[in-house]
């Protein structure tokens, strides 16, 4: 194998993180922020691009980095290497409420397509690149669709999703229209598109967005109940500053709580 091959323990429920096992010189890389402990004996180190063998020349990983940037991520990723005798571990965050789940690049013929923002940590050596759409009407208007991360290799990944996650078993020629936040991924043999939602009423007050995505099989998809941008929002309208109103959690004293308690918006 070209990725090192780890163990790891998912714990949790909602709020889940993963612990990674490394035996002495084994690594794993992840995106910043996801760190959350580790044993002494593991060694960070900020490295340029994914430090995978097919990033390993100085073009690669220039040309790597810059198509990081036009996902919003950063140049560098964090690498975590066990430097001493005997097992030690390592762990990784999930960022909001929801489900880490555990790839085998392996059942996935080494390629795994995922949302530009899922992918949590994997083990050193797997590939994380950029999949761009060839396709105008998924680059138009894809949204959250449109750039998408591209794992490969033969190890372990990880990555994150909002809420509760679904896996759609598709048959050759069979089709799932999916809101374009929702997926999380999908097997490299599935077809991606996107589909306008039609109908005058659907278009200007249906209130779920223009498109669609199609996804045609066969192979796997991997489905989200609540994305990040989905939550984000709700949070920001249900803030006071985000345009919602204070509505003292319902009760029908709450203004006169936040009176009390000295805040006089209503």
């Amino acid at each position: 194998m070209n990725a090192h091959e780890i163990d790891y323990t998912i714990y949790g429920e909602e709020m889940q993180y993963v612990e990674i096992e490394l035996d002495p010189q084994e690594g794993v890389i992840a995106e910043a922020g996801s760190f959350m402990m580790m044993e002494n004996g593991i060694k960070m180190e900020t490295i340029f691009g994914d430090g995978s063998a097919q990033d390993n020349s100085v073009m690669g990983k220039i040309f790597g980095a810059g198509k990081r940037l036009l996902t919003g991520e950063s140049l560098f990723m964090t690498a975590f290497y066990n430097t001493v005798p005997g097992k030690k571990k390592v762990s990784f965050a999930s960022p909001y409420p929801g489900k880490i789940m555990a790839l085998d690049l392996l059942n996935f013929n080494g390629k795994f397509i995922c949302q530009k923002d899922a992918f949590l940590c994997a083990a050193k050596g797997v590939s994380i690149g950029v999949e761009f759409s060839r396709r105008l009407g998924r680059g138009l208007f894809g949204g959250e669709g449109f750039i998408m991360q591209k794992l490969e290799g033969d190890g372990m990944a990880f990555v994150h999703a909002g809420g509760t996650t679904a896996v759609k078993h598709l048959g050759a020629g069979e089709r799932l229209k999916v809101d374009t936040g929702c997926i999380i991924g999908f097997e490299h043999t599935v077809d991606y598109d996107i589909e306008f939602v039609g109908g005058i009423k659907n278009t200007i007050f249906g209130g779920e967005g223009l498109f669609f995505a199609t996804l045609t099989g066969p192979g796997k998809v991997y489905v989200q109940s609540l994305p990040f941008s989905r939550l984000a929002k709700r949070v920001w309208m249900a803030a006071p500053q985000g345009g919602g109103k204070d509505k003292g959690e319902g009760s029908i004293l709450g203004g006169l709580g936040s009176l009390l308690d000295g805040d006089n918006r209503f």
